[in-house]
């Protein structure tokens, strides 16, 4: 938090204007369902578990790396659900294929780490709420961060990996999608 606020001190000091940093998905629409190539393939969901297409731009000036994570708050365990955080993301990168949360198909950016999910997996895993429950909201962030990597291993914990990088987040952008069954 410090860290944007000295940028965005910065951009007044100098008249600068930073665009925005942005993410979307030709595989889900802001506020849209959750296609089913993007559900999980455990727990009594039968979806592809595929990690969408994601693509950022906007990234500020000194960002070194990338962090993205899906995460769901709607989730009924009290403190959320961490589906997947993708890290080290090598600042170069502007895009995710889909598919890249998959650790063994080789499609992430050289150097990315992925990390472990609240489902016990290593990568991606898709949405799957409870039968019945409300629609739950999904919510995949980039965060722009001032470091190169964060010093961790593959399997680290997801919400480890994203409450590090938000302390060394330079800029975030998300896009929700919804599901529910």
């Amino acid at each position: 938090m410090q860290n944007r606020a000295w940028a965005a001190l910065l951009l007044v000091a100098t008249g600068a204007r930073a665009e925005p940093l942005t993410l979307a998905s030709p595989d889900l629409a802001p506020g849209a369902g959750v296609a089913e190539a993007q559900v999980g393939d455990r727990f009594g969901c039968v979806g592809g578990n595929r990690s969408p297409a994601l693509a950022w731009s906007g990234a500020p000036a000194g960002a070194k790396s990338f962090v993205v994570s899906l995460f769901d708050a709607d989730a009924p365990t009290g403190r959320g659900f961490w589906h997947w955080a993708i890290f080290d993301i090598p600042a170069g990168a502007a895009s995710l294929a889909a598919g890249a949360g998959d650790p063994n198909a080789g499609l992430a950016p050289m150097g990315a780490t992925q990390a472990e999910n609240d489902a016990g997996g290593v990568g991606y895993f898709g949405p799957c709420p409870p039968v019945g429950d409300k629609p739950h909201r999904y919510r995949f962030e980039v965060d722009a961060l001032d470091v190169a990597r964060l010093g961790f291993d593959a399997g680290a914990s997801a919400s480890s990996v994203v409450e590090r990088a938000r302390r060394h987040a330079l800029a975030e952008a998300t896009l929700t999608g919804i599901w529910s069954r």
